[in-house]
């Protein structure tokens, strides 16, 4: 059973997986013996993750690459292919959020986001698909949210961004099952990471908040998101195709405490 899990061989890309979730998986996939492959937006983000992957022992390929600009992404997915082979696994995690009031957010800003977080994995999924069926199958993970079902205040592009990606991965699945394509989707719930740290420092309001609503009593952490992601990336997941993985302890599940 556990060699359904092996990732031996494959070649995957994690996209903006400089630091963060995306390095947390990218780490993960490797360790189950995939080749990372990842790329962010500024060459100084590049050469930083390049030499965190290295520090934890990981020969990983980097690059700048806008994953918004669809000749750029196209170029690179052709640089990668001839550098070191078709990409077997694609995991779209690079993502923005803008917290602003509907009211005061501007359309540009909107549009921002949505480019970002909808408009890039439409374009990167895209260009890696024809290189998967010609290889005769492959695994593209969407990294969704909890706010792919639930609203939230200052968070209108977010979730309208994260809700079309779980709609985007649905189709996908829907599109090119019959090549052997799997598109699944991870939402993860909240999770501690250097950019979380403010909210949840003792005594702060919104960590109290995600406490008494996580039946975990806890935050998660990118690890939690590891198993997750060499499931769906690997053989064990062969007929698993438009299920979005909720890891987020619970949330989505409990209703919440009833006022004492």
């Amino acid at each position: 059973m556990t060699n359904k899990f092996s990732l031996n061989g494959k070649i995957a890309l994690v996209t903006g997986a400089s630091y963060g979730i995306g390095f947390s998986i990218a780490t993960a996939l490797h360790e189950a013996g995939a080749t990372i492959i990842f790329n962010d937006i500024k060459p100084d983000l590049v050469e930083a993750g390049i030499n965190a992957y290295r520090e934890t022992g990981i020969h990983a390929h980097g690059y700048v690459c806008d994953v918004t600009d669809e000749k750029a992404v196209d170029e690179l997915i052709r640089k990668i292919e001839k550098e070191t082979g078709i990409i077997d696994i694609l995991v779209n995690n690079a993502g923005i959020i803008k917290r602003i009031p509907m009211v005061e957010m501007s359309a540009e800003e909107f549009r921002q986001v949505i480019d970002v977080d909808l408009n890039a994995p439409f374009i990167v999924s895209k260009a890696v698909i024809p290189g998967m069926i010609k290889k005769g199958g492959g695994k593209i993970i969407n990294i969704c949210s909890m706010m792919s079902e639930l609203g939230r205040e200052t968070v209108s592009a977010y979730a309208a961004a994260k809700g079309g990606l779980k709609m985007l991965t649905r189709n996908i699945a829907s599109e090119y099952g019959a090549y052997n394509i799997q598109c699944n989707g991870i939402g993860p719930g909240y999770i501690a990471t250097p950019q979380t740290a403010p909210l949840r420092a003792a005594g702060h309001p919104f960590n109290a908040f995600i406490l008494s609503k996580t039946p975990a009593a806890r935050w998660g952490t990118p690890e939690d998101l590891a198993g997750p992601a060499v499931f769906l990336a690997s053989e064990a997941s062969n007929f698993v195709n438009g299920h979005i993985l909720y890891v987020d302890g619970g949330i989505l599940a409990y209703l919440g405490k009833a006022p004492k």
